[in-house]
């Protein structure tokens, strides 16, 4: 098994645990970009699973709702097993009979960019715009 700096091993590794929200822009087609206001939290665990829980505040939620984008009780949130693609930097979602493609789309790869401490997840529309930046700092 490789292990070496920019091995799949070392990737997970640097994803594993619990990191917290720094900055969520969603950007959905048509409509002016949002800068959600909140808290949320990522985790990575050893088994590759990925949850992450963002809770907006009332008025992020009512531009994401008029955006077409449902919240329950102010909550985005999402959760399972994921890939991660080492050649295209790429983070997805292992989810059988998904075919939403929303801006927030567990479909939708979450390409990744990673600073010290820093990840910064972005989604993509199918021409390669972003439609939503999240950047989240690794907790201690």
């Amino acid at each position: 098994v490789d292990t070496g700096a920019g091995s799949l091993t070392a990737a997970r590794k640097y994803l594993e645990g619990r990191w917290s929200l720094v900055s969520y822009e969603i950007y959905p087609p048509g409509k002016p970009p949002i800068q959600l206001k909140g808290t949320g939290s990522l985790t990575y665990d050893e088994f590759v699973n990925l949850k992450i829980d963002v809770r907006a505040d009332e008025a992020s939620t009512d531009l994401l709702r008029d955006a077409g984008i449902d919240l329950k009780d102010g909550v985005l949130t999402s959760d399972g097993r994921t890939v991660v693609d080492m050649q295209n930097h790429t983070l997805s979602y292992v989810v059988p009979g998904q075919n939403s493609r929303g801006p927030l789309s567990l479909s939708r790869p979450r390409h990744w960019e990673v600073q010290p401490d820093m990840l910064t997840l972005t989604t993509q529309d199918d021409s390669g715009k972003p439609l939503s930046v999240a950047k989240w700092k690794k907790a201690p």
